[in-house]
C-alpha cells in the first residue's frame, strides 16, 4: 500500500470516541454526560445571531471571497483590543484571521517547516498538532511535563537540533488545563529567540484564564514577531465552532507565507463567522465576561468536589478553562477504561493515550474531562458515576 499523507497519522479521536456510543442506550434517568470535547454546544447569544441574520440579508459582501488574510475591520479590531489587553503593540499587518485554529496552525507549520523539519510538542499534547505535523512530513519532539504538567525549557533546550523550527506552547492547555506561568512562557521564548526558532503560542483558550492580568509579557517586548506567533479561537469565545473562525498575530513576512496556504486551501475564512466576529469584539465584552465567570466556577466545582475521587484513588493533575486532567487509578488502560465507562457509567471522556506517543505508558493511566458543557449540578453527577465505577 502506497504511504500517504493522511495514512501517516492516526485516526480524528473525537470521532472515534462517538463511535464507542454506537449500540448504547441510556435510560431517560440516567443520560450520557458527554465531557469528550471542548466546543460549545449552544448557539451564539441571541444578539449576535440577530446581527448574522442581517448580515446575510442585507450585507452582499457576506457571500463573496474577502481578503486572503481576513477581513480588515477585523484584523484592525483584534490588533487594537491586543495590544491594549496585553500591554504591547501589535498593527492590523501582523493579524491574519482564519479557517479556524487548527489552520491558523496548520498554515503556520507550512510556512516555517520543510520535508523532515522538527517541531518540539509538549506531552500531553493537542492530538490535531500533532497530527497535522505527522501529514505534513514533519516530526513532532515529544517533550515531557513534570508533575505540575508544565513543561521545563532547560529540558527543551536538550531536544532541540539543527532540524528544529518551533516550539509549541498551548496556554491555557489543551488537554491537561494548565495555565502556563508568564515567567514560563517568557523563558521559552528566549530559548526560542538564542536557537534562531519560532515559539507558537497557542492561546485558543485565552479569554477563559483564571488571570485578571495579561497572561504573559511577550507583546511588551519590540522586537515580539521576530520570535512569536500567537495563534486564537473566536469559536470558543462566541460559540462560533460553525463558522470557523481563527486568527494568527505573527511577523509581516510570515503572513506573507502563511497567505500562499491560505489561499491554495480556503481562500478565505468564511465571510459570516468574521463579520460576527467583529461585531462580537465591539459589543460582547460584558457577556464574554459573564461566561468567563462561568467557565471559572465551573473550574472551582472540579476543584471543591475533588476530595470525594481522591478517596477512591484519582488524582487531578491539571485543571482550567475547559479541562481537567486526572490520573485514574484502575488497573487497566485509559483506552479500555474510556469504552467501559460509556456503557457501565454513562460518561464519555477520552483516555490519555489520545494525547501521547504511541506507547507511552503515562497516557495509560491518564483521563481527560472536558467540562466547560457541564453545569454544577452535572459535576456532581459526573463525580457521582465516577466515584461508583468499579472495573
Amino acid at each position: 500500500m502506497t504511504q500517504t499523507r493522511t495514512n501517516a497519522t492516526f485516526a480524528p479521536p473525537v470521532m472515534e470516541a462517538r463511535r464507542w456510543l454506537e449500540g448504547v442506550v441510556f435510560p431517560p434517568d440516567r443520560p450520557l454526560i458527554n465531557v469528550s470535547q471542548a466546543a460549545p454546544v449552544d448557539p451564539p447569544p441571541a444578539g449576535m445571531r440577530d446581527e448574522m441574520a442581517r448580515l446575510v440579508q442585507e450585507d452582499p459582501g457576506t457571500h463573496l471571497y474577502g481578503p486572503v488574510l481576513g477581513l480588515p475591520d477585523l484584523r484592525a479590531e483584534l490588533a487594537s483590543q491586543f495590544s491594549t489587553s496585553y500591554g504591547g503593540k501589535i498593527g492590523a499587518q501582523n493579524v491574519a484571521i482564519t479557517a479556524g485554529c487548527n489552520q491558523a496552525f496548520a498554515a503556520t507549520i507550512a510556512a516555517l517547516t520543510g520535508e523532515g523539519d522538527e517541531v518540539l510538542l509538549p506531552i500531553p499534547w493537542y492530538f490535531n498538532h500533532k497530527m497535522w505535523l505527522d501529514m505534513a512530513g514533519v516530526r513532532a519532539v515529544p517533550l515531557p511535563c513534570g508533575a505540575d504538567m508544565l513543561p521545563d525549557p532547560d529540558h527543551a533546550a536538550r531536544l532541540i537540533t539543527p532540524r528544529t523550527r518551533a516550539i509549541v506552547l498551548v496556554t491555557p492547555n489543551n488537554p491537561c488545563g494548565v495555565e502556563y506561568p508568564a515567567d514560563l512562557v517568557a523563558g521559552f521564548a528566549t530559548l526560542a529567540r538564542k536557537h534562531g526558532l519560532r515559539l507558537i503560542v497557542d492561546e485558543t483558550y485565552r479569554d477563559f484564564h483564571s488571570r485578571s492580568d495579561a497572561p504573559h509579557t511577550l507583546f511588551t517586548d519590540p522586537d515580539w514577531s521576530e520570535t512569536v506567533v500567537q495563534l486564537y479561537s473566536f469559536s470558543k469565545s462566541y460559540r462560533l465552532t460553525g463558522h470557523r473562525t481563527g486568527a494568527m498575530i505573527a511577523h509581516p513576512a510570515l503572513l506573507a507565507e502563511v497567505e500562499k496556504f491560505l489561499d491554495t486551501v480556503s481562500i478565505c475564512a468564511p465571510q459570516l463567522g468574521q463579520r460576527a466576529a467583529l461585531w462580537g469584539m465591539r459589543n460582547l465584552g460584558q457577556w464574554l465576561a459573564g461566561e468567563r465567570a462561568e467557565i471559572l466556577d465551573r473550574r472551582a466545582a472540579i476543584e471543591e468536589g475533588m476530595p470525594r475521587l481522591a478517596e477512591r484513588g484519582w488524582q487531578l493533575m491539571g485543571v482550567g478553562a475547559y479541562f481537567a486532567y486526572f490520573h485514574h487509578p484502575f488497573d487497566i488502560a485509559s483506552d479500555a477504561l474510556a469504552q467501559r465507562l460509556v456503557a457501565e457509567a454513562g460518561v464519555l471522556a477520552l483516555p490519555g493515550t489520545m494525547f501521547m506517543p504511541e506507547g507511552n505508558a503515562d497516557g495509560a493511566s491518564q483521563m481527560r474531562i472536558a467540562f466547560a458543557n457541564v453545569d454544577r449540578a452535572g459535576i456532581t453527577q459526573l463525580y457521582d458515576r465516577l466515584a461508583g465505577f468499579q472495573p
